[in-house]
């Protein structure tokens, strides 16, 4: 059969990745997709650095559309990124016919609804494995070898930066300004890091897994997004106290009245092999009614680890070229007249447990008034330490903190039982809230 004629909107480096992987592996996939799979045709207003990267091998272009345009491309793969440009030549390519392979959660968490509405009228697939953990195959566990079951929940720590400097933060008791610096100066984080740090980039990812998990169009717009920015060494280090380590998670799951989305920093037990996931490396859990907990874990990004699932994308779409519309697996894993109707919970329903800490007045009935004022919201204490002036650095003996962690309770409760603490003349700084998951 005739290879599959690739064309690459974007040379950078996960389309330089992608050309390199394609070519130094080309007989193998060759082998597995039962035809060859070539990159005929590449657009980047950098022409120069394109030729550096493709040579001779390719037709090198400054206008995308040129590619689109071209009878001779089976398959667009779009890696510009970001919602703008991206998602018209997106729209076209489907228009004009193509398959297209994104890397783009951005788009799709945002506009995905109507990219696979365009994609399924035309015939053609849009493949986004890239899209979610890099080169973690995460979107086609969910949407084929888990098939089977009813899935309960999705947690992942799916942005490595994050994860990078909340393991800095831990190893060497820094602060958060000190480590993302350094995570600058190293290259694992952007000079705008907006994205990364207060937890976007992660909610877009699980958006994607929470319509993947449960059949429900995305539906980014009713997420809740937290970041990193405003955690302390200080918790990170009452938290390993207490046998938990806080990390970045975007979590998705199945409630009887609807689904949570939620991404914000988690206590985690260090107990659990998620815990202990460090670094800029990704993780995954997902739990299934019949299979139970199963994990994820590799390079969430990078040059070649996000190409590996570029190229997977490239070689089911060879093996389906072919095939009708509806022998495919479907976009978001359940056939589209079967989507779910059910919602995406607001945050005040959500049900969690929580580590509060508050720096309080060292004086008699502090504490008292503060266990009160849970129990008049019903939320029960599963654990409270209190930590000397002398080990609160840089205060006087007059000040303490009160460690609280609680079990589960809602999210709206939790909200007004923190409001009157607060108002507690007692109570001498902002409350520390961060959510709690035993993963169990």
């Amino acid at each position: 059969m005739r290879p599959v004629r690739v064309g690459l909107l974007g040379i950078g480096t996960v389309g330089g990745g992608t050309f390199t992987v394609l070519k130094r592996n080309q007989e193998e996939i060759r082998r597995r997709a039962g035809r060859g799979i070539e990159v005929t045709m590449v657009a980047d207003l950098n022409t120069e650095l394109a030729k550096q990267v493709v040579g001779d091998a390719a037709q090198i272009v400054s206008d995308a559309r040129a590619v689109i345009a071209n009878p001779d491309v089976d398959v667009v793969v779009e890696l510009i990124g970001g919602y703008g440009i991206a998602k018209a030549l997106v729209l076209e390519a489907i228009a004009a016919g193509k398959h297209v392979v994104t890397a783009n959660k951005a788009l799709l968490a945002v506009h995905g609804t109507e990219i696979f509405a365009a994609a399924r009228a035309k015939g053609v697939i849009v493949a986004f494995e890239a899209a979610v953990a890099g080169g973690i195959p995460i979107i086609k566990a969910l949407r084929e070898g888990l098939t089977a079951n009813q899935i309960q929940w999705v947690a992942g720590i799916i942005n490595g930066t994050t994860n990078f400097i909340l393991s800095e933060m831990r190893d060497k008791g820094l602060d958060f300004d000190v480590v993302l610096k350094e995570a600058q100066r190293l290259g694992y984080a952007e000079a705008d890091p907006t994205f990364d740090i207060e937890g976007v980039d992660a909610a877009h990812k699980a958006t994607l897994l929470s319509a993947i998990a449960f059949g429900i169009p995305v539906q980014f717009d009713k997420a809740h997004v937290e970041g990193i920015t405003q955690l302390s060494a200080t918790d990170i280090k009452y938290a390993e106290q207490l046998g938990y380590r806080i990390k970045l998670l975007g979590i998705a799951r199945r409630r009887d009245n609807g689904i949570e989305l939620r991404t914000h920093p988690t206590l985690v037990p260090m107990r659990r092999l998620i815990a202990n996931v460090e670094g800029a490396m990704n993780a995954v859990l997902v739990q299934g009614d019949a299979v139970g907990t199963t994990m994820y874990y590799g390079k969430g990004a990078g040059a070649e680890p996000t190409a590996s699932a570029v190229v997977a994308d490239l070689v089911d779409i060879a093996r389906l070229l072919d095939a009708a519309p509806e022998a495919r697996v479907p976009h978001l894993a359940f056939q589209p007249d079967e989507m779910s109707t059910l919602p995406i919970l607001p945050l005040d329903e959500v049900v969690t447990s929580f580590y509060l800490r508050l720096r309080v007045a060292d004086k008699a009935g502090v504490l008292a008034k503060i266990t009160g004022i849970l129990a008049e919201q019903g939320i029960s204490i599963d654990a409270v330490i209190q930590r000397e002036a002398d080990e609160v650095s840089g205060e006087d003996g007059n000040q303490t903190d009160l460690i609280i962690l609680t079990h589960d309770t809602t999210e709206g409760g939790m909200n007004k039982a923190l409001a009157a603490m607060q108002a507690l003349p007692t109570v001498l700084a902002p409350i520390v809230r961060v959510r709690k998951e035993e993963l169990a």
